[in-house]
């Protein structure tokens, strides 16, 4: 399951980084490109919710084929649609939400499987192979996407992400049956009014949601990625794709390098001193776009390379403090959370993962149109840190969080 996530989840950042050029070919807008995220907003919360209730109530293998086939699908009718000069902005809005909303599915179902297959004592270490995984998908993902468009245009790139999906079904057909343990709640409703009672006592991961909402609300730049590598950085695709490529860069050090991370105990701290870490990092970020004002013009046969390497740097930084708080944050969901109640919690938690990037998109892109390319990561940066320091002040229990003895 881990290869065939990683394979596929290569291909996926082909999509997602092509599809945001692909709409700024068609529109020259930064605001079009943050749509797309914030298009698929609805469609995966409800994905997300209904996901988990499903996850929760049904073999859990089948839900997770069931997802990666509906995404197979819509990738593949969004590369037909390239091939054939058929592919409108229309499409690629809608095409975009069924895909979000179908690894909304997969990922919590993914998520929920991992504790019903190694022991509690190895779930950090598991979240940091995760980590690894992560780091080397979008790390490889973004900057062959640029370099692939820049080169042979979109279809070939959507093509490709549909070879690499297909990696996903072996992962997946190899598991065993995997029903939920302890009492069963049918989708519907009641289930989702008992996943929400249980959120209501879980002080420690409501803490922990917070947290990453103001991170990903406010220091996520990613939909400034293709205006910058047209406007103020230069380089075009390929720079977009470097930039992308580095937040994964730091993904992938601080994983592989994480042996005494994943031995640190208390947990609530570690996320809150994280997150403070990627507000820092991220402000940095803008403040090296603000230094490009001043500096002469780049253009995408002339790109500002030394400005370039330094907000690479950045990034990846950005990208270490991140991966680190995520695997607190996802050792916390699958320790303290029950396993009947877990695929509803991990629904709520990709909501949130993934929700609050498409928020930071509509924040990046609306307050960069306003504005400057270079004051949305820089605000948003300091007020990242200021919110994280708010919330764990606020928070005691979650700051007492002991790994040893997982409390939700």
């Amino acid at each position: 399951m881990w290869i065939g996530s990683a394979l596929a989840g290569i291909g996926g950042q082909l999509t997602i980084v092509t599809v945001m050029l692909h709409v700024f070919e068609l529109t020259a807008s930064t605001f079009a490109v943050s749509m797309i995220a914030v298009a698929g907003l609805v469609p995966m919360v409800l994905a997300g919710l209904y996901g988990g209730m499903l996850a929760d109530a049904f073999d859990r293998r089948r839900v997770a084929l069931i997802a990666a086939t509906i995404a197979f699908v819509a990738t593949a009718l969004l590369t037909g649609l390239t091939w054939t000069g058929a592919e409108t902005i229309w499409w690629l809005y809608g095409l975009s939400m069924v895909i979000a909303a179908a690894n909304s599915v997969g990922m919590a179902t993914r998520t929920a499987i991992v504790p019903r297959l190694i022991p509690l004592n190895q779930l950090a270490a598991a979240s940091a192979l995760n980590g690894v995984a992560f780091g080397l998908t979008v790390m490889v993902g973004p900057a062959v996407a640029g370099v692939l468009v820049a080169l042979t245009g979109f279809g070939w790139t959507y093509t490709i992400d549909v070879v690499l999906m297909l990696c996903m079904f072996l992962g997946l057909w190899t598991l065993p049956t995997l029903l939920p343990e302890g009492m069963i709640v049918r989708p519907g409703l009641a289930s989702i009014v008992d996943g929400w009672r249980f959120l209501r006592r879980a002080g420690n991961i409501r803490a922990q949601y917070l947290l990453d909402i103001a991170a990903m609300t406010f220091g996520n730049p990613l939909a400034l990625y293709p205006a910058l590598g047209t406007v103020l950085l230069g380089g075009g695709a390929v720079t977009t794709g470097l930039l992308t490529a580095s937040v994964a860069v730091g993904t992938f050090a601080s994983s592989l390098f994480s042996g005494r991370i994943v031995q640190y105990r208390w947990h609530g701290v570690g996320i809150a001193r994280a997150v403070q870490a990627y507000g820092a990092t991220v402000a940095l970020f803008g403040a090296i776009l603000l230094i490009g004002v001043f500096l002469p013009p780049a253009s995408e046969h002339s790109p500002a390379v030394p400005l370039i390497a330094v907000a690479c740097v950045a990034l990846a930084l950005s990208g270490a403090a991140d991966n680190i708080s995520s695997i607190y944050r996802n050792t916390m969901m699958q320790a303290a959370v029950p396993d009947a109640m877990r695929g509803r919690l991990q629904g709520v938690f990709i909501i949130v993962v993934a929700g609050g990037p498409r928020l930071g998109a509509l924040y990046a892109g609306t307050l960069a149109t306003l504005t400057a390319l270079w004051l949305p990561p820089l605000l948003g940066g300091m007020l990242v840190i200021g919110l994280a320091v708010t919330i764990a002040r606020l928070t005691p229990r979650f700051r007492a969080y002991d790994a040893l003895s997982p409390e939700a």
